[in-house]
């Protein structure tokens, strides 16, 4: 059996490590047992998957996912907090397979497993960037679940046509399709943070868009096409194409119409800008 943490177990673990979580850097623990294995449900996991946390603090959502996965592999920047975990994980969920990687998740490029699944509370402050970073570093992370800021949670969900779709909806869609996943309460979260938080699965595209040449291609379209997403197409990549009858003639030749907006293209669309420049 594994031993969740609760309110009490978190707080005084924090304050053995003389640890505070800052509303600036995005840190919030989730204090409640219930709230944690609601989480690992939404996140679709079997018995045979090897998940890779990011960011796993005191190891709430940790122990969680040792009560599912086969195996689980944490990254850990903070290194007070990643001393404490293997302690956490042996005491309360003895016999479970877990490996500690000490390490800024913006700059992991090897496992030492390869995951299936991806599975993380992500600090708002760079929960995008991490996000990506993982999917492209490791193809063979095939579902995951994030819990993010509202907010964010929103726009990584989002469709055309919505007002929050953007970059980071595009970029997601190359990778996986992906849907809202429910929300979380404030109060679960110590410190009770100012924003509402939601959750976002993901399951990967069976049938690839494209290689990573193109896969940087349409990434470059996207944020040409977001830079200034009040414009028509034909302006917001005219630098991007070399002029805006440059731009013009590409997304004719993609089947788009010059006049429409960033916002109105799925990721589809944007690769047939990609491949006709």
């Amino acid at each position: 059996m594994v031993d969740l943490l609760g309110a009490a177990d978190v707080r005084e673990l924090a304050a053995r490590l003389d640890v505070t979580p800052t509303k600036k850097l995005g840190q919030n623990f989730v204090t409640d047992p219930n709230t944690i294995r609601r989480i690992v449900a939404a996140a679709k996991l079997t018995g045979s998957v090897t998940v890779v946390e990011i960011g796993p603090g005191l190891g709430s959502l940790t122990l969680g996912l040792l009560e599912v996965a086969r195996k689980v592999i944490a990254v850990e920047i903070d290194p007070k907090m990643a001393a404490e975990l293997e302690a956490t994980i042996a005491k309360r969920a003895p016999g479970t397979d877990f490996t500690l990687v000490r390490n800024d998740a913006m700059k992991v490029t090897d496992l030492p497993a390869a995951p299936d699944a991806l599975v993380a509370n992500l600090p708002y402050n760079i929960s995008v960037p991490v996000l990506l970073h993982f999917l492209e570093q490791f193809s063979s992370i095939q579902t995951g679940l994030i819990l993010v800021q509202a907010e964010v949670a929103h726009r990584l969900a989002a469709g055309p046509g919505s007002k929050v779709y953007g970059v980071p909806s595009v970029k997601l869609a190359w990778y996986a399709e992906s849907a809202l996943a429910g929300n979380v309460g404030r109060s679960i979260f110590w410190p009770v943070p100012n924003v509402d938080s939601a959750l976002v699965y993901f399951a990967k595209r069976q049938v690839p868009l494209g290689d990573e040449e193109l896969r940087l291609k349409v990434f470059e379209v996207a944020d040409a096409a977001f830079g200034q997403r009040r414009k028509t197409l034909r302006q917001a990549l005219s630098v991007w194409a070399g002029s805006a009858a440059d731009a013009e003639r590409i997304l004719i030749s993609a089947g788009v119409s010059p006049q429409a907006r960033g916002e109105q293209l799925d990721v589809h669309q944007f690769v047939a800008i990609a491949k006709a420049r």
